[in-house]
């Protein structure tokens, strides 16, 4: 589905990303890991179009993503969700998530708001479809609070929300158990392995390592702009590279 193939990326001379390779495949669980500035959020910005490659190629259900902006890739169906939850404070829950119906409509916001003709239509359907999009991640009841009153958890279910209402064939996570505690933790995995299961498949960022585990079909280990492995969850658990760059004594989050 997604290839990535000798990436490559500098700034003012510092090293991001070298020869990076990978796939992530129909129906996967993919999770990129390594340290801090090991190249992981470059990764992420290089696939959905917010940097441009200086080498390799990037190419999403056999269609090349070289040269085209982050709308185009997103209309290809990639969707990304950010460490910090970038919702609009002020427009509430059902809100927030019809940003993402609007961005997968023909449309738009003002015809929308201006309920003119087909859009009005349309709107109805896009209403319908956040409140289903909402149903996935079990956030339901809840649609009119304001996004600025909710807790970190409910942010990051939410934006999830939003990111499913572009309808995606590939969902990219940055971080998504950030600043959650275990339980929330254990819920967002849960929640990732239904949307697995469902047919999304999915690149995930994340240092806590038991949530990796437990969600990851194949990991990718990052350091210093270099994989250093890429294999199943259990292999990666031995890797002595990765235990020397990364794991150490692995206590949960790393």
């Amino acid at each position: 589905m997604l290839a990535v193939r000798d990436l490559s990326m500098s700034f003012a001379g510092l090293r991001a990303l070298s020869g990076v390779s990978f796939e992530v495949r129909e129906g996967e669980v993919r999770a990129v890991i390594g340290p801090n500035g090991a190249g992981k959020t470059t990764l992420f910005n290089l696939i959905t179009g917010a940097l441009v490659p200086q080498a390799g190629e990037l190419s999403f259900a056999g269609v090349s993503l070289l040269g085209r902006g982050a709308p185009a890739i997103a209309r290809l169906g990639l969707a990304r969700t950010f460490q910090q939850a970038q919702l609009y404070r002020s427009l509430s829950v059902i809100e927030n998530v019809l940003l993402g119906c609007h961005a997968a409509g023909r449309s738009g916001l003002v015809a929308c708001g201006l309920g003119l003709g087909r859009a009005r239509a349309e709107e109805q359907a896009a209403r319908s479809w956040a409140q289903e999009c909402l149903a996935r991640v079990g956030y339901t009841g809840r649609e009119d609070r304001i996004a600025s009153e909710l807790p970190l958890g409910e942010q990051r279910y939410v934006e999830i929300a939003r990111a499913l209402a572009t309808r995606p064939r590939l969902l990219l996570l940055d971080e998504p158990a950030a600043g959650l505690n275990d339980s929330e933790t254990d819920a967002l995995a849960d929640l990732l392995l239904q949307l697995r299961q469902s047919g999304l498949s999915l690149l995930v960022i994340e240092h806590h390592m038991r949530f990796v585990m437990r969600v990851s079909d194949r990991i990718v280990v990052l350091n210093f702009g270099e994989k250093i492995a890429d294999d199943v969850p259990a292999a990666i658990r031995q890797d002595p590279a990765v235990i020397a760059a990364y794991l150490g004594n692995d206590d949960g989050t790393a």
